[in-house]
């Protein structure tokens, strides 16, 4: 994943007359990543795509990040954390560093503008809700469970289904790929990769539009949000074709690894940006060795920070985390399971978790809006019992 893709209507070559039923030319378009070296799509639009009316500056859009203080493990608790607005209005970033951001996003809207994020790679896993992401590729239809890998400079706009929605949200500053490990030389899926491309989702019907008007797009680049006003709908595409458009792929069909004693973190690897992996906790056997210890062994990722987001399930090595907690073991620190978790999990033969997991191999910052989610006796769980 990606793979080839074409939706619409075009010409048979590439930059070449291609006319409306008027005798006019539509707009051609490459959006490529990497200096036309990378990922791309070639798009055929009804307007000339640099047309903007107007445009303003809607201010700073970089988080505001608290010093770390001393070295420790901490979670943060976003059950409660207020919803409302649509989902990018929503969204509030938590962790973060110059590769990644971490947040999420409780909206009860649908939005009424469009946006545009045109310096991350978006992936808005969703926890809850459903609704349809409309793009200038087509729409896609989502549901609980799915990842919704977005590419720069894709213009799209959420319409919920359901009165809220939950997701947690990652901004990456590369692209968003499938593992390299889990596919062939020629960027097929092999075998024993934990899914295939038949479990990914893509755009499968074009939403042209030629309304002429004042249409609202916002515009994330810089690290600030420009309003760029358009004379006309920017879904004016009539066929496009290429690598390059969003995805999606849903959490349960993930097929996870399992063997005969515990499985590291890489055998849940889903996807990869620079420096940083995201990973699946899904439902699975344990480990069939007749000494197995289900539970993680305690580990010093020497130089990851962890994050894990909890979706559901029974999180057998944690105590005091729940649905919607999210937990950082940074670097440089030893984790693993609480005391008691170790000898609890002996003998069970299944877990139920679900949980995203996003490791990065630079520190992550706390932001400003995480300081009041965080569940600050969270270092002392480890401090129970005699320490054996």
């Amino acid at each position: 994943m990606p793979f080839y893709h074409r939706l619409g209507d075009m010409p048979q070559k590439r930059h070449v007359q291609f006319r409306k039923p008027d005798g006019k030319l539509y707009r051609e378009e490459v959006m490529g990543l990497e200096g036309f070296s990378g990922l791309q799509s070639i798009l055929y639009h009804h307007f000339l795509p640099p047309r903007v009316l107007r445009v303003e500056s809607l201010g700073p859009a970089q988080p505001e990040y608290a010093d770390f203080g001393p070295l420790r493990h901490r979670a943060f608790g976003t059950k409660d954390i207020p919803s409302g607005g649509d989902a990018v209005s929503a969204k509030r970033v938590l962790l973060g560093n110059s590769d990644v951001t971490l947040g999420v996003s409780r909206p009860t809207d649908s939005m009424d503008y469009f946006y545009r994020n045109a310096q991350s790679y978006e992936v808005w896993f969703t926890h809850e809700g459903s609704g349809v992401l409309h793009t200038q590729f087509g729409k896609l239809p989502f549901r609980a469970g799915d990842y919704i890998v977005i590419p720069y400079g894709t213009t799209w706009k959420m319409d919920l289904e359901e009165k809220e929605a939950r997701f947690f949200v990652i901004e990456s500053a590369t692209q968003i790929e499938t593992p390299s490990h889990w596919r062939n030389k020629h960027g097929q899926m092999n075998e024993h990769a934990p899914y295939t491309e038949r479990d990914f989702r893509v755009p499968e019907e074009l939403e042209m539009h030629t309304e002429r008007g004042e249409f609202q797009v916002r515009v994330k680049a810089r690290n600030q949000i420009s309003l760029h006003v358009l004379d006309h709908h920017p879904f004016d595409v009539v066929g496009w074709d290429g690598y390059l458009y969003p995805w999606i792929f849903n959490i349960h069909d993930y097929e996870p690894i399992t063997g005969m004693l515990h499985k590291p973190p890489p055998s849940h690897l889903t996807f990869r940006g620079w420096n940083f992996v995201i990973c699946s906790f899904v439902p699975r056997q344990f480990d069939y060795h007749p000494e197995a210890i289900p539970t993680p062994y305690n580990h010093s990722n020497v130089n990851s920070d962890e994050v894990l987001y909890y979706c559901d399930g029974n999180f057998m090595s944690r105590k005091g985390i729940g649905k919607y907690d999210i937990t950082l073991h940074p670097s440089g620190l030893p984790h693993g399971p609480q005391p008691g978790a170790t000898e609890a999990s002996i003998g069970k033969k299944r877990t139920d978790e679900l949980a995203v997991m996003v490791d990065t191999f630079r520190p992550l910052d706390v932001a400003v809006p995480a300081l009041e989610l965080e569940k600050n006796e969270y270092m002392n769980s480890w401090m129970e019992g005699d320490g054996e």
